[in-house]
């Protein structure tokens, strides 16, 4: 276990190089706190033996004070009085600038790392996000994260500046008395005893609260996500119990960990305090037999006090660890998830495709028992329009997945102008295809903005024509604030039919050689469905296009109908008798029905 620490701390050490002069002026500040930690004790010192007694005063503050005030009771009073204030006020400008130099940096440090990781996600195929749900990356992304904050600034720094103090504490009270000094570091190796007790059951109680908060978040987002389908059928309570579940669990979890850093702590402070009520019964013995003065046993007890500190801050945060290093431990696996579709080095550059798509004995699976397509082959040249029919579940969103390429076959091959798509540059290959969904996904910002979004530098001029062309000008300009009206979340301030144009004007404004139009009419009307026809004929006019669809009319307009069931294409027909013979793969007449 240590060996697996010790790997993801160096992998934080990596991550926070970037930092390194931020993170070298935090240390810089807070190594300040240890001289100064050493000067808190010494006016009490000054005033007990020096201004009450007549000890001389300490070495270096007999060179510092002027020897009219050092022969003066009254001067001295006030000089010590003056170091009293000084060392309190230097303390906290040097606490000021720390603290604001840390949360700086550490702020720094961690909005780089989520940028990392919310770029991981992004890379991450589909197939992962199905099998491991969205809010578990979500939480990774916004919590997890928060362990390099913690580990490479807050906890490396604190960890180190209490080593440094340590160190300088000893060092005084070995000068000062160093048998008391021998006492008070006697309860170090109790204390790392304890830390290496604790670790291993403070990293699994760590892991199962962040599993469990994770699924009470994926309660929320589902439910708030699918709020409409939840109040159609009257499911709040239910939801609401479920949710309760899951946070209880967490809630139970986190209460558990608790117990165990507070039984730690409890054990830290337990083993301190024998070690200082110790050092308290030697050093009173010692005053009673003349080895030492009642001021030096202040300044003992008051270094012990700040000795003590950095140990328990050192224990302490031994502990407090683990839960930041299960925390960086699922953030680095994460950033481990190779993507399931991954691109070749050297891939080709596409500019701009001629369209001829090919499918050549094409299976794939979601999971080794679960076949969702096998043996598709099909061609379709540039500029054809393939309609795409079959009962749910037949594998018809499955097949335009494959061609985006958000998934790759488990057996054959899909080709754009005669390529394996693997052979691509993923950019380059998604840049062709303009999509329009059955259910269109709109974003909460302006009607322009999500026009926009298919290419974001198009002018606003680009962006009417595009409107204009998908029939959605009209009723954009009879809105309050026109193109700049926002649509709420996921387009819910607007109609069906009103997201659906926008999301053509969306493919208007891509203007790219392959389109595929998933289901675009199934959620409107038939005079709505009418109007989203005329837009969608002139948007493939010249492009090769792939329609889904359940109603037949709706494909009346493809050149080329192929049908699935059970993931197999049954039939291949071309709606024109003069169609080329080769358009589909193995196919000997226009009617033929076949298992490719």
């Amino acid at each position: 276990m240590i060996r697996r620490d010790l790997g993801i701390l160096r992998r934080l050490a990596r991550e926070a190089r970037p930092f390194r002069l931020y993170i070298a002026c935090v240390f810089l500040l807070s190594f300040l706190a240890t001289p100064l930690a050493l000067l808190t004790p010494v006016p009490l010192k000054v005033a007990v033996d020096s201004v009450l007694g007549d000890h001389p005063l300490p070495g270096f503050l007999a060179a510092l004070v002027p020897g009219h005030l050092e022969a003066s009771d009254g001067g001295l009073l006030v000089f010590t009085a003056a170091l009293f204030a000084g060392v309190a006020l230097l303390t906290q400008i040097q606490e000021m600038g720390r603290s604001v130099m840390q949360t700086f940096t550490g702020e720094k440090l961690l909005l780089r790392f989520r940028s990392k990781l919310f770029q991981q996600c992004q890379r991450l195929s589909l197939m992962y996000h199905d099998r491991v749900g969205t809010a578990d990356s979500t939480y990774r992304v916004i919590e997890d994260a928060k362990s390099i904050q913690y580990i490479a600034v807050d906890s490396l720094v604190s960890l180190i500046t209490a080593v440094a103090t340590l160190v300088a504490m000893l060092f005084v009270t070995f000068m000062v008395d160093w048998q008391l000094a021998l006492v008070a570091v006697a309860v170090v190796p109790f204390l790392a005893l304890l830390s290496t007790r604790f670790r291993r059951r403070l990293r699994k109680r760590s892991r199962q609260v962040k599993k469990l908060e994770s699924g009470a978040l994926s309660v929320v987002q589902e439910v708030l996500t699918g709020l409409r389908v939840v109040k159609a059928f009257t499911q709040e309570e239910r939801e609401h119990e479920r949710f309760y579940e899951r946070a209880s669990d967490g809630m139970a979890a986190r209460v558990r960990l608790v117990l165990a850093q507070s039984a730690y702590s409890l054990a830290v402070g337990g083993v301190i305090g024998v070690g200082g009520g110790l050092v308290l019964y030697i050093g009173v013995r010692r005053v009673q037999q003349g080895a030492l003065t009642l001021g030096d046993l202040l300044l003992v007890m008051g270094y012990l006090s700040q000795l003590y500190a950095p140990v328990k801050t050192m224990a302490k945060k031994a502990g407090t660890l683990q839960t930041y290093l299960a925390s960086a431990e699922r953030a680095f696996a994460l950033l481990d998830e190779a993507p399931e579709v991954p691109e070749r080095d050297h891939a080709r550059p596409l500019s701009r495709a001629r369209g001829q798509v090919r499918f050549v004995d094409v299976g794939f699976a979601y999971e080794p028992d679960r076949r969702a397509l096998e043996e598709v082959s099909f061609e379709a040249v540039p500029g054809t329009r393939v309609g795409i029919a079959g009962h749910t579940g037949a594998g018809k969103t499955t097949l335009m997945n494959l061609l985006i390429r958000f998934y790759d076959p488990t057996v054959g091959r899909v080709e754009l102008d005669r390529i394996d798509l693997r052979e691509y540059r993923l950019r380059d290959l998604r840049a062709q295809f303009g999509i329009v969904l059955q259910e269109p996904l709109l974003f909460s910002s302006s009607i322009a903005d999500n026009i926009a979004y298919a290419r974001p530098e198009a002018s606003s001029a680009e962006i009417e024509a595009a409107a204009c062309a998908a029939g959605a000008h009209d009723f954009i300009g009879e809105l309050p604030d026109g193109y700049d009206t926002e649509v709420g979340e996921r387009g819910m301030r607007l109609s069906g039919g009103e997201r659906q144009r926008i999301s053509l004007a969306r493919a208007f404004l891509r203007d790219a050689p392959i389109l595929i139009l998933d289901e675009p009419t199934s959620a409107v009307d038939v005079k709505t469905e009418a109007s989203i026809l005329e837009a969608m004929e002139r948007l493939m006019a010249g492009r090769t296009s792939f329609m889904i669809a359940h109603r037949l009319s709706t494909l009346e307009i493809c050149d080329l109908r192929l049908e699935l069931a059970e993931g197999r294409l049954v039939s291949a027909r071309h709606a024109k008798p003069e169609a080329p013979a080769d358009h589909v793969l193995a196919e000997q007449a226009p009617e033929r029905t076949f298992h490719a």
